[in-house]
């Protein structure tokens, strides 16, 4: 973690603040601000009520996010899709090494109170870990699996944690629960990029996201053990919390700001018992804003590249997909070959991710699909704006939607009406792209 914050700051991507922060509500505020001028990340050195400095925003970039799994040349999701398919096809390999003993050496015992406590949105119950990434290990193979799940600050000995459905790890408890035992959990609070990335990752149900950070870092995952549960975590990660989820004990968790922009209500949740914190003198806490482009863009980014495999499998011509401003949204830039290809590719990405996609857009290959703008432009410019759009109704979508707010689909073939496109040219002016306006302005 402190090698990329050093790195950031080397490329000018880091903002910081000295200052002392509230971390109710002033440091959530502070770091939204910092958003919306840029896309730097925020490092505050002085958080009151913790000797803990608080970066935010690492993950805030899509061109970040493309340095960090080495794209090159490459867009996010053929990256991605090469890191994935390695990963499933080694998924055995030998890629975990010890740590030399020393390395515990590096570690200070604490307590969960000497963290930051950090209330981010007006309603929030309390303080929240937004960043945690949980590590556990599937209760028969032993498979690890690292996933990110909101966790409630109630005690020192006390976390509520929401466990999504369709997460493996919700899965791993209930098979503990069913045989009355706990699920030992470590949570990864500071960690360096290919172990956050990795957590970002869909795999099957048999495959290990530590391969998959072994396949992004391109060497070996260095492990330590943890001391109170049976346990190993990365070494890299520079602030852990060992616990386990007690079996059938679950209690009151939230209201809380998620990531769709509104609050979730009070649900009984799943219960943590601490048994033991650790960090590196130093340490750097990661506090991520639920909703804030920091929480999106990986999101995006990676069901951006779930909706690629499936829709370049079915059609061809397609160079890149794009799930902003929001997850929900999924715009597909194809090159055009024949007559309604961009309805073939529409009805390729509804069956891709059937949670999402409640808006389906298909543009040409000019069109800068990471442009809003340019993407609606495209849809007002090229042709009809009637036939081109299709509303289906009475479609279920996101998972987790009770009263069906996310059902139904708007699917849009923004593309060029074929064998017209000289009719339908961009207009161009020779040069523009290579003006450097320091050499115009005084």
């Amino acid at each position: 973690m402190r090698r990329f914050i050093e790195d950031l700051a080397g490329r000018g991507e880091l903002a910081v603040v000295r200052r002392l922060v509230d971390p109710r509500h002033q440091l959530a505020a502070v770091t939204k601000a910092v958003q919306k001028t840029g896309e730097q990340a925020v490092l505050f050195e002085n958080v009151d009520g913790t000797e803990f400095p608080v970066v935010s925003n690492l993950y805030g970039s899509h061109e970040r996010l493309c340095r960090l799994v080495g794209a090159g040349d490459k867009t996010f999701c053929q990256r991605w899709i090469e890191l994935t398919d390695a990963c499933i096809a080694g998924r055995d390999a030998d890629v975990l090494e010890q740590a030399p003993a020393s390395v515990e050496q590096e570690f200070r015992d604490g307590k969960l109170s000497d963290l930051p406590a950090i209330t981010y949105h007006e309603r929030d119950a309390g303080p929240y870990f937004t960043s945690a990434i949980f590590l556990a290990r599937e209760p028969d193979s032993g498979v690890p699996n690292l996933s990110f799940h909101r966790s409630m600050q109630v005690s020192d000995e006390e976390l509520r944690v929401r466990l999504g459905s369709t997460h493996d790890l919700a899965r791993y408890q209930a098979k503990a629960e069913s045989r009355g035992e706990a699920l030992e959990a470590a949570l990864l609070l500071s960690c360096p990029p290919e172990i956050f990335m990795a957590a970002c990752a869909s795999l099957p149900y048999e495959a290990s996201e530590l391969v998959m950070a072994a396949q992004i870092s391109g060497g070996k995952v260095a492990m330590r053990p943890c001391k109170t549960i049976g346990l190993d975590v990365p070494a890299s990660c520079d602030i852990v919390v060992e616990g386990r989820f007690l079996p059938n004990v679950k209690r009151p968790e939230g209201p809380f700001g998620e990531f769709m922009g509104n609050y979730v209500g009070v649900g009984d949740n799943h219960v943590f018992e601490v048994s033991h914190v650790s960090y590196r003198p130093g340490a750097v806490f990661h506090g991520l804003v639920c909703g804030s482009p920091e929480d999106l863009r990986p999101l995006e980014a990676v069901t951006a590249a779930r909706v690629y495999r499936h829709v370049a499998a079915q059609v061809p011509g397609v160079l890149d997909v794009c799930c902003r401003p929001n997850v929900m949204i999924s715009i597909i830039k194809i090159r055009k070959t024949y007559e309604g290809q961009g309805k073939h590719a529409i009805l390729a990405a509804l069956g891709s991710y059937l949670d999402y996609n409640k808006v389906v857009i298909v543009v040409d290959e000019d069109v800068d699909i990471y442009d809003l703008d340019d993407v609606m432009w495209a849809y007002m410019t090229r042709g009809r704006a009637d036939t081109r759009a299709m509303i289906l109704n009475d479609i279920p979508g996101f998972y987790r939607d009770p009263h069906k707010d996310h059902w139904g689909r708007l699917c849009i073939d923004a593309t060029l009406p074929f064998g017209r496109e000289a009719e339908f040219a961009r207009k161009r002016i020779p040069g523009e792209d290579a003006i450097d306006l320091s050499q115009w302005l005084t």
